[in-house]
């Protein structure tokens, strides 16, 4: 397999996820100003939307979207227990999870990036907002799903990591910032921190 990833982007929670589930796979890195490959190899090519992550599976096939690729994964190693099996409320569960942080996290965040103060004015708010509940519910619990790590704290993990890129200050959420240090401890996001900056192969 091949995972296409930008260093910072929102593909490294499905980077996270693929080493936490012990699977091979290599990694490709894209340019997303030229959505170029280091090859020159134009990225719309392989992913029309213009976007990272990609995983190309061993027989071509294309998957998209950061929460399916990490759902895919994590069924590849069900005995890492990434996530619950299916058909049970856990792991619908986490779903609901994983489709928050896209819809209210990740599309919350994501607009910071620019340099528009009135577009910073009224996601600022929607952010905080947003943070403040997640921070009463990692209030009495380690993970965002109860006791044990899932693909849901990757993905949450990596949209922290923006928080610095966009001069959102965490300090008036305690949980949050406990949380961002518990999974960054985890040797999977210590590899893929490292892997990601050195653009090697897994």
């Amino acid at each position: 397999m091949k995972l296409y990833f930008s260093p910072g982007a929102c593909s490294l929670h499905p980077h996270i996820t693929l080493r936490e589930a012990g699977v091979p796979f290599e990694l490709v890195r894209v340019d997303l100003l030229t959505h170029k490959l280091h090859d020159g190899t134009d990225f719309t090519t392989i992913n029309p939307k213009g976007y990272v992550p990609v995983l190309r599976l061993d027989d071509g096939s294309i998957l998209t979207e950061g929460a399916v690729i990490a759902q895919y994964v994590a069924d590849l190693a069900p005995e890492k227990k990434l996530l619950p099996p299916a058909g049970t409320l856990e792991r619908v569960h986490v779903q609901e999870w994983l489709n928050f942080i896209a819809s209210e996290v990740h599309k919350s965040l994501s607009p910071l990036f620019g340099k528009d103060e009135a577009v910073g004015a009224y996601f600022r708010p929607r952010v905080a907002k947003r943070f403040a509940w997640l921070d009463g519910e990692l209030a009495a619990r380690p993970f965002l799903a109860g006791q044990a790590f899932t693909v849901a704290d990757a993905y949450l993990y990596n949209m922290l990591r923006w928080t610095k890129v966009t001069h959102v200050d965490l300090a008036p959420w305690p949980n949050l910032v406990a949380f961002q240090a518990r999974i960054e401890e985890r040797p999977s996001v210590q590899a893929a921190l490292a892997a990601e900056k050195g653009e090697k192969k897994a």
